[in-house]
């Protein structure tokens, strides 16, 4: 027998022997992913405002984002940078510019920002948005600057691919992950071990290792609306679609096709085109519509939601056993959380109702209004009996309907000061209607 020769030392004759693996080491993969990704990731400080409580306070907070092009656009969460005055962003070479919202979009939880830097400076790292699908089981990296310029990296699987989250997005299913998403990773991209974005990470769970994230491809079908429109531009029909099977409600309808139309908003486009409640609908525009189980629904939202405003859509229904065919134009979508103002004297916030936002709210006062979204503890609103989500109908003599009705009621209260400082309201509350006078002689803004 022929011995092989030891020439190339230990390795070469490991080789020759056949006992040398040739796959990557997975510390390597990790590794070299790491490097492609986080050098693009941005560590976001945002000064907000807030009026939850009925004053008008500022607060700091921050988050993660993450450089998709060499103009210096960055991607992060819509709730990184709702209601801000400033966004700054640190860069992981330690560069920072301050930041301008380009578009954002809150139903999928995702915003868009232009990082303003000056003319010459060298453009910042950038990372690949990519939109494959991930498969359960494949390894990911969560990535983010929790705390300012040191960045995270936490590894895990993806737990499932389509997971559906009731109350958190009409348009989106999330990949489900055991990578932690700790505080502060908001915004932050979810990588695969190619050194990709495949998505945004926006949910931790405290309760367990599991965190939400955004599909990259989701994303990518919205992000050339965001850059031109600066919103997501979704189409409305006015009604909610549910699953021909629910297994958590032991409903199952008798079909193997379509979807059930669940609710009709009142004044919808879907309303006065005849749709109606408990319809099934089997296909739209020539394509067919099957939502067996709640994951299906989704998909369908969105597309229906990318449909052209204005434009007739053919919906190919089932009601009653007979085929029928409605023709619906969508309008625009528009805003889903109304304009506040905190009145810090009076020690309440007052806030628009909107459809999508106070559903409920809408059922007393279906032309809008304006409602107490938030009480200062011992205000004056809260010592003279309001409560969250009173409908203010009237201010003094003063019929009120939107939010700029009450600012200007606040605003010539004060003026009135001291010499008045009582003012009666007139609120709906669970769908009475009652009268209540507002004392606000005492500034508990100023003992705070």
């Amino acid at each position: 027998m022929t011995l092989p020769k030891w020439t190339g030392g230990l390795a070469a004759a490991l080789a020759v022997c056949g006992c040398l693996s040739t796959t990557p080491d997975f510390r390597q993969v990790v590794s070299e992913a790491k490097a492609a990704v986080a050098p693009a990731v941005v560590f976001i400080r945002v000064i907000y405002n807030d009026t939850g409580t009925g004053r008008n306070r500022q607060g700091v907070a921050s988050g993660s984002g993450v450089v998709i092009s060499q103009e210096g656009e960055v991607l992060t969460n819509h709730h990184v940078i709702d209601k801000t005055s400033e966004i700054r962003c640190q860069l992981a070479d330690g560069r920072s510019f301050p930041a301008k919202v380009v578009g954002k979009d809150k139903d999928l939880d995702i915003a868009l920002l232009k990082l303003e830097m000056p003319e010459g400076e060298a453009p910042p790292p950038v990372a690949e948005l990519s939109p494959r699908r991930l498969d359960v089981g494949e390894v990911v990296l969560a990535m983010g600057a929790p705390w300012g310029l040191a960045r995270s990296v936490s590894m895990g699987i993806i737990s499932c691919n389509d997971r559906f989250l009731e109350g958190c997005g009409d348009y989106t299913l999330w990949y489900q992950t055991d990578a932690a998403i700790s505080p502060g990773n908001s915004g932050g991209p979810l990588v695969d071990t190619s050194g990709r974005v495949i998505g945004l990470n926006a949910r931790g769970n405290i309760f367990g290792a599991q965190g939400f994230t955004i599909p990259a491809e989701t994303i990518l079908e919205i992000l050339p609306d965001l850059r031109k429109y600066g919103e997501a531009h979704w189409a409305w029909f006015g009604f909610k679609l549910q699953p021909i099977e629910d297994f958590e409600r032991n409903i199952r309808f008798d079909t193997d096709e379509g979807a059930i139309v669940a609710d009709v908003e009142q004044g919808s486009p879907a309303e006065k085109a005849g749709l109606r409640v408990n319809d099934l609908v089997v296909a739209v525009d020539g394509e067919k519509t099957t939502a067996r189980f709640w994951e299906n629904i989704p998909a369908i939202e969105r597309k229906l939601g990318r449909k052209k405003f204005e434009a007739p859509c053919t919906f190919e229904i089932v009601r009653g056993g007979k085929a029928l065919s409605i023709s619906i134009a969508p309008t625009e979508k528009g805003k889903v959380e109304g304009e506040e103002f905190a009145c810090g004297r009076w020690g309440l916030t007052a806030k628009e109702i909107n459809r999508f936002y106070n559903p409920d709210l809408v059922f007393f006062a279906p032309d809008g209004g304006v409602y107490v979204s938030g009480l200062a503890w011992d205000g004056n609103a809260d010592n003279c009996g309001f409560r969250e989500n009173d409908i203010i109908v009237a201010i003094g003599e003063s019929t009120v309907k939107t939010v700029a009705d009450v600012k200007a009621e606040y605003e010539k209260s004060l003026k009135a000061l001291p010499d008045k400082a009582r003012l009666p309201l007139v609120i709906m509350r669970n769908g009475r209607r009652t009268t209540l006078v507002l004392d606000y002689a005492e500034d508990t803004e100023k003992e705070d």
